[in-house]
């Protein structure tokens, strides 16, 4: 049953991702650039495009590549972790984007990265109960 659910959840984390990314490169390009941290050293719009481009590549890759499905997860638990400054720039300061317009928001938005880090280890097949699950 846990491989049932794994599979699922890589599916399903893997559709997002490549949602995300595709919209970090086109409708929602603008919101996203908004939680770049204005401390980060690089270009607002290059790292939006770079970010989705990676978004869609760790996407694609977690749903086509099941025999490689730990490595991915692996990957995009970093990735959850390397653009966590952002959300933590976001709420220090205050900046309105995807509907997070207030600091309660925006603060509430941070304890879901850790959710997305445990949903990437848990579909990657890293986050189980025995060798056989």
């Amino acid at each position: 049953m846990t491989s049932i659910a794994r599979t699922i959840a890589r599916l399903l984390l893997g559709v997002a991702m490549m949602g995300a990314g595709v919209a970090h490169l086109t409708t929602q390009r603008h919101e996203f650039r908004a939680q770049v941290p204005s401390w980060f050293p690089i270009d607002e719009d290059l790292t939006v495009l770079a970010s989705g481009v990676v978004e869609i590549g760790l996407g694609l890759a977690f749903l086509v590549l099941p025999g490689k499905r730990r490595v991915v997860g692996a990957l995009l638990a970093v990735f959850f972790v390397a653009i966590f400054p952002g959300n933590v720039g976001q709420y220090v300061e205050g900046v309105d984007a995807f509907g997070l317009d207030t600091d309660t928001k925006r603060f509430v938005r941070l304890f879901f990265q850790p959710v997305l880090v445990v949903w990437a280890l848990f579909g990657g097949g890293w986050l189980r109960r025995s060798r056989d699950d």
